[in-house]
């Protein structure tokens, strides 16, 4: 919409992450050499992460651009998906039929594929996009993937890309096999202050008007508090402003309009991550990368706090719930028998079960642990009313007898 008003070629700053846009910035640079290196030195397994809108998927599309040919590559880019899904996901990228074979099928046939490409001095390459999403069962069925090889060499290369979710899934115990196997790991950290203003004249210069944003002023430090130097939220402001200046008619983007841009987003509650907006309202100063990811961990631990904390209090209602009927059981057994003996046993079971369930509470608030041992009071109580149907019976007995 705006192009021909700013005289661009295109758009500068569009959300699509492409490849002929890359910016050379420090951390993306390293990036793309261990890639290149572990792809070259065939290096089984490869993690790549970073926040959202750092960049992955921009690096890996130039990755894809740059490969020669003599690799095979399978991309997985849906990444909530059963075991048999992910398996067959992968034979189907590679060209393999999958139509109604069997998870067992579908694995020899990948093993066969994967000998016969290493007989033709071909590389085969799994790259696995938003893994983040893989359960640590998925992840164990990929590190066995990687057991696929020959007495010299492996034949499958794995590279692993996701935001930092990944690294603590990997972190757990049951992890530790395919967290040896990973030879390289780099984490793409947001651009310095400094690489921000080089990123966007980088970009408007592609666009063909480097000049479109004006940095004068607590411009340069006014973008970077909102981005905290994340490319994709660099996007969206400046895109915005663009669009914004266009509709005023100003040949430039002052700091005015960026001002209102961002008043604008930041009033929107839905456009973007929680977890984004509480790591940028965070990033007062210029190179803050530990502290975006601390405070990135406490949302995150919060939310799960919440959802824990919900199903607790299910569990409780349950519990309560259980408890009560428990209680009018018992009193309906009392009023209906007045033998001494059975009075005595359902006064001993009232007793264990109050003690019971406030020793636990007391102790350490099982509540699963709780609901068993009140499924066995349960058990023990249908006992007591079986014995008191008996105790009726032979009464009834008797007095026919009599």
């Amino acid at each position: 919409m705006y192009e021909k008003h700013f005289s661009f070629k295109c758009k500068p700053f569009e959300l699509i992450p492409n490849p002929d846009f890359l910016f050379p910035s420090t951390t993306h640079k390293k990036a793309i050499t261990y890639i290149d290196y572990g792809i070259k030195e065939k290096i089984g397994f490869i993690l790549l992460t970073g926040e959202i809108g750092a960049g992955k998927t921009t690096i890996i599309r130039n990755l894809i651009k740059n490969l020669n040919g003599s690799v095979k590559l399978s991309r997985v880019n849906n990444t909530k998906v059963s075991s048999e899904q992910l398996i067959s996901i992968i034979n189907e990228d590679f060209g393999l039929e999958v139509e109604g074979k069997s998870k067992t099928q579908l694995l020899s046939e990948l093993n066969k594929f994967l000998i016969d490409q290493y007989s033709k001095h071909f590389q085969p390459i799994l790259l696995i996009d938003e893994a983040q999403n893989l359960s640590p069962d998925l992840l164990e069925e990929i590190r066995m993937l990687s057991n696929l090889e020959t007495d010299r060499a492996k034949l499958l290369q794995i590279i692993l890309v996701g935001q930092p979710e990944l690294k603590k899934t990997l972190m757990l115990p049951e992890m530790v096999q395919l967290r040896q196997r990973i030879n390289i790991n780099y984490h793409i950290a947001p651009l310095s202050i400094d690489e921000t203003l080089q990123y966007i004249k980088h970009r408007l210069s592609l666009a063909g008007n480097p000049d479109a944003i004006e940095f004068k002023g607590d411009m340069l430090h006014r973008i970077y508090s909102f981005s905290g130097g994340i490319p994709r939220l660099i996007n969206i402001l400046c895109d915005f402003g663009l669009l914004a200046a266009y509709v005023d008619g100003k040949d430039v983007v002052n700091l005015d309009t960026v001002h209102e841009v961002i008043q604008d987003l930041e009033s929107r509650d839905n456009w973007s991550d929680p977890r984004e907006s509480t790591i940028r309202a965070s990033s007062k100063g210029p190179d803050n990368p530990e502290l975006l990811e601390s405070v990135g961990n406490v949302a995150l631990r919060l939310i799960h706090l919440e959802e824990t904390f919900k199903v607790g209090l299910s569990q409780i209602q349950t519990l309560s719930d259980r408890i009560n009927g428990l209680e009018e059981s018992v009193r309906k057994l009392k009023g209906a028998d007045e033998s001494d003996k059975i009075n005595a046993q359902l006064e001993r079971l009232e007793e264990k079960l109050a003690c019971q369930i406030l020793v636990k509470i007391a102790e350490d608030n099982k509540i699963p642990e709780l609901l068993e041992r009140i499924s066995r009071l349960e058990q023990l109580l249908a006992g007591a009313q079986d014995e008191v149907k008996n105790h009726e019976l032979d009464e009834d007995k008797r007095n026919g007898i009599q």
